[in-house]
């Protein structure tokens, strides 16, 4: 009777389970509430930065670096699907107010305020979660393949090439000497144009919730008051010229190092908010206020926003700009606040896939053209955009023979307020659909965020960002 009693008291493992996730949950929202002061002294951050910390960590701590091309564990997979719902439920309860009909009892129709999902979140969070399986369903393709192999780095002290030396850190992937099939080579090259797709539509929808987030009051006291300022004269020399090349701008400059990258793009984003705040002044005796036309103002505004496209793609290593940790330090919006950081992340794993996937690709090269595959590399690194051959292009970044829209399974919808264009039709169809021309699509804006990335020719991905 003693035993029986015990049995029944005892919990089962699901109760177990249950209790565990219940805990849990009951931790981290609590850090949420409190704005990770622990103290409870209400000195915490606000709510938004507090979810964006969160969804950021969680991100850390499951996928890591991804040295390899390999599946997640399914604890950590787990871990990673049910902690991220969690955060993402939050979403849920922000709604906005939309007009609707409502018949009454004795069937006449009257008009009613309802509520939904706000209609950026509505649109987006489907939208990520799908990148998030994509990439997730990407790796999972890796467990059965048995054509190459990682070696760790301090296995081979000698023999390096110069792109191993680079990522010392990295397990060095092995081919067999006469590298991949065919079969392997094209699928391969399918994976990474996935992977450049989710990569691409990730990176689009972060430019354009950092758009959306409104200038903080304490970047702009900071601000230099007028863009010459915070150019330099010989920059804002070259950019007022009437003939002005972008490419001749770039290398005229010293852009050896992060650091000066990252330098020119602060400058140069600083000069757009400067114009930008100019163009909308009313006040025109206020001391933002100039003898250079709206009109001149204007083309300055372009030219920047022309190269700061160009160093995205050209130089995707380079860490977030002032301006945008500034936005996301200071923003309140918390529907902002979880899109930024879970685009981001996405972002982040995807450039990290498609890494380790150039990686085998490049060691399969080298496998089968040893002498000329080290050099060629080198040698597309070092020409000039324009100069290098298509063929090369293309490879080195996204195939532009299907856009972003046409991707995620996305069209405009005319009747839309708010600044969100795209619009999901179909995106269980996303990972199966061929390769199309780029559609006509138009904006509400001059031109938008993608199309102008995509005049550039090609995409190349940025490195992981936290």
């Amino acid at each position: 009777m003693d035993s029986a009693n015990n049995n029944s008291t005892t919990p089962s493992p699901l109760a177990k389970d249950r209790h565990s996730d219940m805990e849990l949950m009951k931790e981290k929202f609590a850090k949420l509430l409190l704005g990770e002061d622990m103290s409870g002294g209400g000195k915490g951050v606000s709510s938004a930065l507090a979810l964006s910390n969160a969804i950021t960590n969680l991100a850390a701590s499951a996928f890591g670096e991804q040295k390899r091309l390999e599946p997640m564990s399914a604890d950590t997979k787990a871990k990673w699907r049910k902690e991220i719902d969690w955060l993402l439920s939050v979403t849920d309860y922000i709604v906005e107010f939309v007009a609707s009909k409502q018949k009454a009892k004795d069937g006449s129709t009257m008009e009613v305020m309802a509520t939904r999902q706000r209609n950026d979140l509505h649109m987006n969070i489907p939208a990520l979660r799908k990148l998030d399986a994509m990439l997730l369903d990407c790796l999972d393709n890796f467990k059965d393949q048995n054509e190459f192999y990682y070696t760790s780095s301090k296995d081979e002290d000698s023999g390096k090439t110069t792109r191993q030396e680079e990522k010392w850190w990295i397990p060095t992937p092995k081919v067999p000497p006469n590298g991949l099939s065919e079969v392997t080579r094209k699928w391969l090259q399918y994976q990474k144009d996935s992977v450049n797709q989710v990569l691409k539509a990730a990176m689009a929808i972060n430019a354009q919730v950092l758009s959306e987030m409104g200038i903080p009051d304490n970047y702009i006291e900071a601000l230099p008051k007028n863009g010459r300022a915070s150019l330099g004269d010989a920059i804002y020399k070259i950019i007022t010229e009437d003939f002005f090349d972008p490419d001749c701008l770039l290398s005229s400059l010293d852009l050896s190092t992060e650091h000066k990258i990252l330098d020119l793009k602060n400058k140069i984003e600083a000069s757009v908010v400067i114009w930008k705040r100019k163009m909308n002044a009313k006040d025109t005796k206020s001391s933002w206020g100039s003898g250079v036309s709206m009109e001149k103002r204007e083309l300055l505004e372009d030219r920047a926003e022309t190269i700061l496209l160009i160093l995205k793609h050209r130089f995707p290593g380079i860490p977030q700009s002032d301006l945008d940790i500034s936005k996301i330090q200071f923003n309140q919006d918390v529907g902002h606040a979880i899109l930024e950081s879970y685009s981001r992340i996405i972002e982040s794993l995807a450039f990290t896939v498609l890494s380790r996937i150039e990686d085998v690709m490049h060691a399969d090269s080298l496998a089968r053209n040893p002498p000329n595959a080290e050099q060629k590399k080198n040698s597309v690194k070092e020409q000039p955009k324009e100069e290098q051959p298509e063929v090369l292009k293309s490879n080195e970044g996204t195939p532009t023979s299907k856009t972003l829209l046409d991707f995620m399974g996305w069209n405009l919808d005319q009747g839309d307020t708010n600044n969100n264009s795209m619009k999901k039709d179909s995106i269980d169809d996303v990972g199966n659909k061929p390769l199309n021309k780029p559609a006509n699509v138009v904006t509400n804006k001059k031109i938008s965020y993608i199309e102008r990335l995509e005049n550039l020719g090609g995409l190349r991905s940025p490195t992981a960002r936290h």
